[in-house]
């Protein structure tokens, strides 16, 4: 599968705003951006200024979704994924996810560790971290609210430099302090 990542620049807006305004984003925050709410979004830089870069997703030269890299003034910068509806399901997302990490760790060399979040019931974002070489950090209970006004836990997935220079999953020690919670006394 030939998976590339085109550099957007402002000429792209009417592009991003099209392609926002146009695809459903269930496991987001904004699951249907209108188009002018698309449109504020480009108009503030966020796809190609200050903290943050833009990326179109192509797949054998189509685009078939986008990519931001946002917090590159960090060393553990973070990225929003978005495949166009019909791109979903297709089995793209672990060679998108790992084109992906080639370009962080490859153009930004002061980056250390690279983080996803996603919701909870997105079951496929979850597993395509995993097969990626990410490792789950986080599950912050009921941190990501929903249109219908429920919440749901974001789940936080990140993949060190030096694992994916080696190719290698260092785990996480993620139940290192043991504390009795029946002596909880509040």
């Amino acid at each position: 599968m030939s998976i590339t990542l085109r550099k957007m620049t402002p000429d792209d807006a009417g592009a991003v705003t099209a392609f926002l305004s146009s695809n459903r984003f269930p496991f987001h925050m904004n699951a249907a951006p209108t188009e002018a709410e698309a449109s504020r979004r480009v108009a503030a830089g966020h796809f190609w200024g200050g903290e943050s870069h833009g990326f179109w997703v192509q797949h054998d030269d189509d685009d078939i979704g986008l990519v931001v890299l946002e917090d590159l003034a960090d060393d553990n910068p973070v990225f929003d994924l978005r495949l166009a509806e019909e791109h979903r399901g297709r089995g793209l997302g672990v060679d998108v996810v790992r084109a992906l990490c080639a370009l962080a760790f490859t153009e930004f060399p002061e980056i250390v560790r690279f983080e996803g979040q996603t919701r909870e019931d997105n079951l496929a974002m979850r597993k395509t971290f995993l097969r990626a070489g990410f490792v789950k950090e986080a599950h912050y209970r009921q941190a990501w609210p929903t249109a219908d006004g429920s919440r749901v836990a974001s789940v936080a997935y990140a993949i060190l430099r030096s694992d994916w220079e080696q190719n290698t999953v260092t785990p996480l020690e993620f139940d290192d302090l043991f504390l009795d919670h029946e002596s909880f006394q509040g």
